[in-house]
């Protein structure tokens, strides 16, 4: 869809599109009562400014582990660097997960496009030696890197 063909959608399905990008419901429909905006550059600002910490948990279950091989549609494609990774690197990205989980309470997020296993592996590690507080931080920001890659795909599908 082309970004008018998005800015003219209804409220129910701007923000049912929205959904898609990121499942915080009040993100979604924050972005979606902004509209309509004269650039993908214009929404990408205005989603990163309506993301707040409170949005940061509804999102977070939106989101498959790193290497989750049952990782569908957008997902996907952004994990597809884990895709071709041997099994020990594998293994080693599902025992991080799992501290990852134990110590933060919620998934590893991380903006995973044009990363490899190694790379996705490597930042985990260094982020398990993060205090809660700052690692909430960078996982927002996190977040904020992935909406952006999936805004534009959004309004530049079929342009």
């Amino acid at each position: 869809m082309k970004l008018d063909e998005w800015n003219a959608l209804d409220a129910a399905d701007a923000e049912r599109e929205l959904l898609q990008v990121c499942a915080s419901r009040r993100w979604a429909r924050e972005v979606a009562s902004s509209r309509p905006h004269p650039d993908v550059a214009s929404l990408q600002a205005t989603a990163e400014v309506a993301l707040t910490d409170a949005d940061l948990d509804e999102a977070m279950a939106g989101h498959p582990r790193i290497g989750d091989r049952a990782a569908a549609g957008a997902s996907r494609r952004e994990q597809s660097g884990v895709a071709g990774a041997d099994a020990d690197v594998l293994t080693a990205l599902a025992d991080g997960n799992r501290a990852y989980e134990e110590r933060f309470g919620h998934v590893y997020l991380v903006c995973a496009t044009g990363r490899s296993a190694q790379e996705l592996l490597e930042i985990l590690r260094v982020r398990l030696g993060n205090d809660p507080a700052t690692e909430r931080a960078v996982a927002l920001a996190e977040l904020a890197a992935i909406n952006r890659l999936r805004l534009a795909r959004l309004v530049e599908r079929n342009s």
